[in-house]
């Protein structure tokens, strides 16, 4: 096995990361409906997905550029230690770190209550507990079998969501499940029209569509185990952009056609719903399955970001140094085990605090994800500029409309904070997501004085 200058193996297959940049983009959301989203923007939601799309897609650009040029575990938190200064690395890292960790507990807390739909006598946390050993125990093995885990679990809910349009669109031309009378799309426009509450609803969506994409950024995190970056890293990013446009976009044109928007979410998920129109009884056990393996997932992706993310801070100094060794499988493993028993108190946690004191945890995540955004595409006009014109030329894979796609994005992520300021619920992040910035910016510096202090102490002792 091919390994890196930093102890990690290449492992990861073109095969592998396809799947998992689709997979990290299609989340549990989908599946049990983005009904909060469409109340606010009706059959328009579409158009939130598209936009939203284009600018991950730019995001994924920008993110690529500077992974095919320097491959390395940690990827934009080094990258952002090496373009913007210690500090930016640095609160990328644990703000990453600590996101992906807020999500796989609320995964794993999923995990149990979708396995409580079918053994309702089992306690949920032995199925919180059962999925994080799993989970874990896959991250500890070699890279190549969370590759593996994280390309079944992807390919499970694209062929889920690929029969769903199928059906759908039996229904809409050939009238299938419905006595031979095709449905239509007139459901797209006949509520109100296509924008019911016309472009504010669209706008007011941004901020849930935009969360919906967390996790696609996780490929830049790869580029340290991927066999042949050069060629599956952009490969992978520029397959992304197309397939959420087929899989989300598609999902959802057939729902609203079939379904009126404002009566999706009032009797349950449109995914059961499709299938047990199509004449499938267990329709709704299938999606249970589907979104299990999708919460999974999500869980074994976290496991891995959170332990590669341990592992690049250690390197660059800002973590314990035992993160920084990696085992004969080249797994950084005590940053994985890190991660799994920082997961088992938050896993923990979940049960014990109220859920308001959870909300505002999670809220850290939320602000961390726009942070991590905004970060990768300051970061990538750094970079650029501190190349020379030769430098610039020979990039393998450049960053479209440089510079000016790089701002459009971030005057997006702006309004998303603007609309996030806009909402009560999710405006207590922008209070607690500074305060926590706060917070790791004067630890940083606590630690970096540490040192001096006990060098100053001991020249006086030795005087």
């Amino acid at each position: 096995m091919k390994k890196n200058d930093q102890g990690l193996h290449r492992g990861l297959g073109e095969r592998q990361i396809r799947l998992m940049a689709l997979g990290a983009a299609i989340g549990v959301g989908l599946f049990l409906g983005s009904a909060n989203a469409i109340k606010m923007a009706g059959p328009g939601i579409m158009l939130a997905y598209i936009i939203g799309g284009m600018v991950i897609f730019l995001i994924m650009r920008a993110l690529g550029e500077m992974s095919v040029h320097n491959p390395v575990a940690g990827s934009f938190s080094r990258y952002a230690k090496d373009y913007l200064g210690p500090l930016a690395g640095y609160l990328t890292g644990w703000n990453y770190w600590f996101l992906w960790l807020v999500t796989c507990i609320a995964e794993i807390t999923a995990v149990g209550i979708y396995m409580g739909i079918w053994f309702p006598d089992v306690p949920r946390w032995i199925w919180a507990l059962a999925a994080l050993a799993a989970m874990g125990s896959v991250n500890l093995l070699a890279v190549k079998a969370y590759g593996e885990f994280e390309f079944w679990f992807a390919l499970i809910k694209v062929v889920t969501i690929v029969l769903m349009i199928i059906g759908g669109l039996g229904m809409i031309v050939f009238g299938l499940g419905n006595h031979g009378v095709a449905l239509g799309i007139s459901n797209l426009w006949s509520h109100g029209g296509f924008l019911p509450h016309g472009v504010q609803g669209v706008l007011m969506s941004f901020q849930m569509v935009m969360f919906a994409y967390l996790g696609v950024e996780m490929i830049g995190l790869t580029a340290g185990e991927a066999a042949n970056p050069k060629k599956s890293i952009p490969d992978a990013i520029n397959s992304v952009f197309w397939r959420i446009m087929i899989f989300y976009v598609g999902a959802l044109f057939v729902i609203l056609s079939i379904y009126p928007w404002n009566e999706i979410g009032v009797q349950g998920s449109p995914f059961v719903m499709t299938f047990e129109r199509l004449g499938i009884k267990t329709a709704a056990g299938i999606i249970n399955f589907v979104v299990l393996t999708a919460a999974l997932s999500s869980c074994n992706g976290g496991i891995f970001s959170t332990g590669r993310m341990l592992f690049n801070l250690a390197q660059q100094g800002h973590a314990p140094r035992a993160f920084a060794t990696t085992s004969a499988n080249g797994v950084p493993r005590w940053a994985v085990l890190t991660s799994v028993i920082a997961l088992l108190f938050g896993v923990l946690l979940n049960y014990l605090v109220p859920e308001k004191v959870f909300m505002w945890v999670t809220s850290i995540s939320t602000f961390g994800a726009i942070w991590t955004w905004g970060v990768i595409l300051v970061t990538q006009l750094r970079f650029r500029k501190s190349l020379s014109s030769s430098e610039r030329k020979a990039l393998a894979f450049k960053m479209p409309f440089w510079p000016y796609g790089s701002w459009i994005a971030l005057a997006f992520l702006a309004l998303v904070i603007g609309l996030m300021a806009y909402f009560p619920d999710t405006r207590v992040a922008l209070i607690i997501g500074p305060l926590w910035l706060v917070l790791l910016t004067i630890l940083y510096y606590a630690l970096r004085l540490a040192p001096q202090h006990n060098q100053v102490v001991g020249s006086v002792k030795a005087g």
